[in-house]
């Protein structure tokens, strides 16, 4: 692999997006040690901007910090799941509600055509994958907390780390396809209470697959 350049943006930003896409193709697995000299000889960097790009994906929960072992990928236990999982259905229902309630026509629309378009690729799984995940980002960006945001960005990078992705599980994709639909529903009809309800429910649901 070659040095890496500096961009406009800090060293060690870049090195944590490289070594955060390796941790979630799972070229390296949850549980394996980070060998940091080699890292750093791949990149053409010195350790300074690895252990600070460490940092970062451990504030992330992505990297745990061992004394006198080094960094390890995160392995993600049955609890931290589910932990994970009841946050995201918090937060995501929470935001759900505020779109309920706030949202144009137009912008409500927007999450109609998201619809569409995963009921349209429920046969191709990357692409249902893609549009699920645009699906909840529009809807947190709808809602417009970044407080929010950022803490919904943080757990679904923790729950990447999960070896069995829930929407893997047969027969998944069509359950979550369906939840999806009730939620778009409920906001269309301007329904809060329903929206928050079934956006916890879809969530719940999730948790049960990933297990």
């Amino acid at each position: 692999m070659s040095a890496l350049t500096l961009t406009p943006r800090a060293l060690y930003e870049e090195v944590a997006e490289l070594l955060r896409q390796r941790i979630f193709s799972r070229e390296l697995e949850p549980g394996s040690w980070i060998d940091e000299l080699k890292i750093a000889e791949e990149y053409g960097i010195s350790r300074t901007p690895l252990r600070e790009a460490l940092k970062v994906l451990a504030a992330e929960g992505l990297v745990t910090m061992k004394v006198r072992r080094g960094a390890y990928v995160t392995e993600v236990n049955e609890k931290d799941l589910t932990d994970v999982y009841h946050l995201l259905a918090l937060l995501e229902a929470d935001a759900a509600a505020v779109v309920a309630e706030k949202a144009t026509p137009q912008q409500l629309q927007e999450l109609a055509d998201l619809q569409t378009e995963l009921e349209a690729a429920r046969h191709d799984r990357d692409r249902f994958f893609e549009i699920n995940e645009q699906f909840h980002r529009r809807l947190l960006e709808l809602a417009d907390n970044r407080w929010r945001d950022q803490m919904v960005a943080d757990l679904r990078k923790v729950m990447k780390l999960n070896r069995h992705n829930s929407l893997l599980k047969s027969g998944r994709i069509e359950e979550s396809m369906n939840e999806h639909r009730g939620i778009v529903q409920a906001l269309l009809a301007r329904d809060p209470h329903a929206s928050a309800q079934r956006m916890q429910a879809h969530f719940q649901n999730g948790l049960q697959a990933a297990a």
